[in-house]
Order: C-alpha cells, then structure tokens, then sequence
C-alpha cells in the first residue's frame, strides 16, 4: 500500500506562522530565532488538529467553533510573545 502523507499538516501551524509575522514588526526587538519560538510556544498551546486540507475542518465547524479558535489563537500568541520577551529579558531565552 502506498500513502501520501505530504498533505497532512497540523491546522493551526500555518494560521499561527501568519500571525508571527503579521505581529513581528510590533515586536521589533525580537529575533528570527525569537519569533520562531515565539510560534513554538504558541503551537504547544494550541491543540493539534491534524487535516489535509484546511478547507476539510472549516467546512465542519459552526460559527461558534470557528470563534473559538480565533480566541484560543489569540490567547495562544499573547501568551508566547509575553513569555519569550520575559525569557529574553531574563537571559534565559
């Protein structure tokens, strides 16, 4: 049996590496290195909800579903800008 798994992708990786850089120039101070973490710590955050195709999980979503995870996207980066800027400042970053 062959499989194709080059489609399977965790939903929110793309949705949180486009806000990263969309928020990146308010954070200005912060690195590649930092802004890639700044992802990391927010994907871990996140539940993972694997699909092929993006299209395939909006489609069964009710609006409340889908405002749900622009909430928890939210919160999801608040939180990891805060941290690695707070781990930076500490050195520890």
């Amino acid at each position: 049996m062959i499989s194709n798994f080059e489609q399977v992708h965790n939903y929110y990786e793309r949705l949180v590496f486009e806000e990263v850089l969309r928020r990146a120039p308010r954070w200005a101070t912060m690195t590649p290195d930092m802004l890639a973490d700044v992802a990391c710590v927010a994907l871990n955050r996140l539940p993972a909800r694997y699909v092929r195709h993006d299209v395939d999980l909006m489609f069964y979503l009710t609006e409340h579903e889908r405002h749900a995870i622009e909430l928890s996207l939210e919160a999801a980066l608040d939180f990891a800008y805060n941290f690695v800027k707070d781990r930076s400042a500490k050195g520890g970053a």
